[in-house]
């Protein structure tokens, strides 16, 4: 997915962004043991967080393993302590469509994880001229989860999909409702505590991150507050309240992912030009807290600091992002062979290098974030 956004992009957002200092972040003298998920080249993979951050496949992709799962896009843990999670699954599409698993984790130490899928979410997809991905997972506060896909990727109407799914999540025929099908290579999806639902939105000119407030749906139908269809025959929204609520300046250029610290800050990637910048509750810049080095620019070597696409923090405030490596080369623009799982750690509230977790890494585009339950 976004292999050829940059077209939509021009040369002017391969460009290093500029330092910017100032903010606060939590110090970190005490990291919590959490455990870091990624999908990437279709396998779930596990990295403990503290060096020398060790890795075990969790699940391994269908075409290495017959009884295997392609895994992908955010990964999102249930905030009920059952030790569920949401991911993008897509083995075999287009038969059966892609979607979203839903799984259960058992063993709290890398090396000891095990996961079976046991639901799936399963939209209908708008048209799109390259392919419907599923990307972003989150949750409303009484257990509701909502999820996006990009839509078109580079070029065409605006296609990606804000969408609303109603419990239980035990089954591969979960009723959902459409929110959104109109949004421009859609991203991450952050929820605040009052149930407001943030998305990242990558593709110019309408790039940015977009809040919806609710009341949202509580089920498929007008009792519910799902009185209308969309092309596809599939429950939607009459109307929706959205709102521009980050914009793409400050070197923001294609908003990607999208994550809450524990101080309250938000961190926003931008996946083309190697940046994450810092946002106060209300959408204020604060700084850029990742950004390339002085003089870099792309080429068939990605930046030494990465294009962050999905993004996770820990309990700490340690930040955690898939580097998926964008380069240029005479084939095109798109994620190079070496991606990565990089830790961005702060010291005394100030930005420390980013530490590589993994590498060689196909297209890791997703992150979650796993907090062990003490025994």
């Amino acid at each position: 997915m976004l292999v050829a956004l940059s077209a939509a992009l021009g040369a002017s957002a391969l460009v290093a962004a500029p330092a910017v200092a100032g903010g606060a972040a939590p110090s970190q003298s005490k990291a919590a043991p959490v455990i870091v998920f990624n999908g990437e080249g279709d396998n779930l993979n596990a990295y403990s967080s503290k060096p020398p951050f060790k890795k075990q496949t969790v699940i391994r992709n269908h075409d290495d393993d017959p009884e295997g799962l392609d895994i992908n896009a955010q990964i999102c843990f249930f905030p009920d302590g059952s030790n569920r999670f949401v991911a993008g699954e897509d083995t075999g599409q287009p038969d059966p469509p892609q979607g979203w698993g839903i799984f259960k984790l058992r063993g709290s130490s890398v090396g000891k994880l095990s996961a079976e899928q046991v639901g799936k979410l399963t939209p209908t997809y708008q048209t799109t001229l390259d392919n419907a991905e599923n990307y972003g997972c989150g949750f409303l506060s009484d257990g509701r989860i909502v999820t996006t896909d990009i839509g078109n990727q580079a070029t065409g109407d605006p296609t990606g999909q804000l969408i609303v799914w109603f419990p239980p999540f035990n089954s591969r025929d979960v009723e959902y409702c459409k929110l959104d099908i109109a949004i421009a290579t859609a991203g991450g999806i952050y929820v605040d505590k009052q149930d407001r639902i943030y998305v990242a939105s990558a593709r110019p000119p309408s790039s940015g991150v977009y809040r919806y407030t609710g009341p949202f749906p509580t089920s498929a139908d007008a009792a519910g507050g799902c009185a209308s269809q969309d092309s596809t025959g599939a429950p939607m929204v009459d109307s929706v309240d959205k709102e521009l609520f980050i914009g793409p300046e400050n070197d923001l250029l294609t908003p990607s992912g999208i994550v809450r610290s524990p101080n309250g800050k938000l961190y926003v990637s931008s996946v083309f030009n190697g940046v994450i910048n810092e946002y106060d509750p209300d959408g204020t810049y604060v700084r850029t807290v990742l950004h390339p080095p002085e003089g870099e620019s792309l080429g068939e070597q990605t930046f030494t600091t990465g294009t962050p696409f999905g993004l996770g923090v820990g309990p700490d405030g340690t930040l955690y992002y898939a580097d998926i490596a964008i380069v240029v080369s005479p084939e095109g623009v798109g994620p190079g062979p070496d991606g990565k799982v990089r830790r961005l750690r702060f010291v005394d509230g100030e930005p420390r290098p980013p530490q590589t977790m993994g590498a060689g890494l196909a297209f890791p585009d997703g992150i979650g974030v796993y907090v062990p339950r003490k025994r």
